[in-house]
């Protein structure tokens, strides 16, 4: 049985603990604000490159033709751009995104493209160490990515995936994050980064624009664009669903440990009454034995 120093030892460990995770919900909340403002602000920016391109594609001419909307019949390489956190304590935020790029590596890719192997980029510290002592084929390693988040590495990660896709070094490249819905809501998601599909839109409007220079010179600049913009657009949504997560699991650990406070406070008063009476019982018999 634990004796009172061990049980104060205990509360007090406990208490710093709570300490400590309260003051790292304070900090995620706070950055959280700020990666929710920048989501929020690039959504609507996204959407709307979407729509023009949309609409540019909808109207070109028929044989026009960009290597990043090139659609191989068979598909043989395909790479992949997993983005995970840097640090952990964030719930199973980084868990579900790695294990759903390991699903699809293992089992969605061999049911659907069996001559196909798979390359990855692995973006954010957990996502390096976890494919670093995979066997998988590592394109390229950016660690330490949301310290400093910065569109020029988005264009260097895009810029990666493109080129392998206009040198038909890739046949596909599906990007893998986890995508802000709320506070309490962060969903993992698989999406196709190239071929670029966005100009399929069919919400898109068809309307009667003069094109200076040509549509198709248009397009051949905005295109790799897109592709920046789809991903600096993951990084973002990964960013400010990873401070979500990291929110909420703070606030649970602390949620947690002033539970387990009030559990040891009350087994520190059940061992403190039972040490009195102990010693109450011991005086009396004491004393009792001196009158005999």
């Amino acid at each position: 049985m634990a004796t009172l120093r061990d049980i104060r030892n205990r509360i007090t460990a406990v208490k710093n603990t709570a300490k400590i995770t309260s003051a790292m919900r304070m900090v995620a909340a706070a950055k959280l604000r700020r990666a929710q403002e920048a989501i929020l602000s690039t959504r609507p920016y996204t959407d709307k490159f979407s729509e023009v391109l949309s609409n540019l594609a909808g109207s070109a001419s028929e044989d026009y033709f960009h290597p990043l909307l090139r659609k191989p019949e068979v598909i043989k390489h395909i790479a992949i751009v997993v983005i995970s956190s840097d640090r952990g304590l964030c719930g199973s935020f980084n868990t579900n995104v790695l294990r759903l790029a390991q699903q699809y590596i293992e089992q969605t890719v061999p049911a659907e493209f069996p001559q196909a192997k798979v390359s990855v980029v692995a973006v954010g510290r957990r996502s390096s160490q976890f494919f670093a002592k995979s066997s998988h084929t590592v394109l390229a390693s950016y660690p330490e990515v949301f310290a400093q988040l910065k569109f020029a590495t988005a264009s260097e990660i895009a810029g990666i995936v493109a080129n392998g896709f206009i040198n038909e070094e890739f046949d596909r490249v599906m990007i893998f994050n986890n995508e802000f819905k709320s506070i309490i809501k962060q969903e993992t998601t698989c999406k196709q980064l190239l071929p670029v599909e966005s100009v399929a839109n069919e919400s898109a409007t068809n309307n009667d624009y003069i094109f200076e220079p040509s549509r198709s010179d248009i397009m051949d600049t905005i295109l790799p664009k897109f592709v920046n913009t789809l991903v600096w657009k993951g990084l973002l949504e990964s960013n400010a669903a990873e401070q979500a997560a990291r929110m909420m699991a703070m606030e649970s650990a602390t949620t947690n440990a002033r539970d387990l406070i009030r559990s040891l406070q009350l087994s520190y008063n059940k061992a403190r009454q039972a040490s009195i009476t102990t010693e109450m019982l011991e005086i009396v018999g004491g004393a009792e034995a001196l009158k005999a």
